[in-house]
């Protein structure tokens, strides 16, 4: 069956790291927003429904057949086994998602340096507050990150140069997405801080070069970084750490 992604059609966003696993793993699947005759009206109206027992509260969420699932790390957790993109052991399956939820709270960070205010308000209207909130992060939070997830790879006992186990697995899949934005966002502070990094950098070159992936990032279906994203550049934010 046909799986339907839900998110906003234009930017990337946190449905990125859905649509990288389906990718990857050749799955049938629609965009639904980007589907001529269903679009995003489509998708509020799910969203809005008055008669849908498992409402979202918000993009993106996953239908398979009768079955909705929202949220980046809970759509990846359950995909996980269905696209071979997860442990088979169950401890490491838990810590797989650990790993993800990690990644949603720096997902959140990389979003509130240009919102560091309301989500409502424009990026002009908090451009100060940016400042400093950028400044912080590129100082202390990009490598507590990055540091905590270089040690994962590096103390992974099977050795495999991946996050969890001896196989590729979503959350791999997703810090290659990590870094791609913050390389776009934060290029000067990335230049500065990838040499720390070296297992990071290889799994990023690794999952680059994938086949089916590289297929995806080649073709228009991965959309450009821009504005309306998650990872905007906006070179007053990106200082030399």
């Amino acid at each position: 069956m046909t799986y339907e992604l839900y998110y906003w059609d234009g930017i990337q966003g946190r449905g990125e790291f859905v649509r990288l696993a389906l990718e990857d793993a050749g799955a049938d699947y629609v965009d639904v927003t980007r589907e001529p005759g269903r679009g995003t009206g489509e998708m509020m109206r799910l969203m809005e429904s008055a008669t849908e027992v498992h409402i979202p509260f918000a993009p993106p969420f996953l239908r398979d057949g009768d079955q909705i699932v929202s949220h980046v790390a809970n759509i990846l957790f359950y995909l996980g086994p269905k696209l071979r993109l997860a442990p088979d052991d169950e401890p490491l399956r838990w810590f797989a998602n650990g790993l993800q939820l990690t990644i949603t709270d720096f997902v959140a960070e990389v979003h509130d340096t240009h919102h560091p205010i309301a989500t409502s308000n424009y990026y002009e209207d908090q451009k100060q507050e940016a400042k400093a909130r950028a400044a912080e992060f590129v100082t202390n939070r990009i490598p507590k990150f990055l540091g905590y997830f270089e040690r994962v790879l590096a103390q992974n006992p099977d050795g495999s140069g991946h996050a969890v186990g001896n196989g590729l697995t979503y959350v791999d899949l997703s810090l290659f997405q990590v870094i791609e934005g913050l390389r776009y966002a934060f290029a000067k502070a990335m230049r500065h801080y990838e040499a720390r990094y070296p297992n990071l950098m290889k799994l990023h070159a690794s999952v680059k070069a994938r086949p089916k992936l590289a297929a995806y990032l080649a073709s228009p279906r991965r959309l450009a970084f821009n504005e309306d994203g998650i990872f905007r550049r906006y070179p007053e934010l990106d200082i030399e750490p």
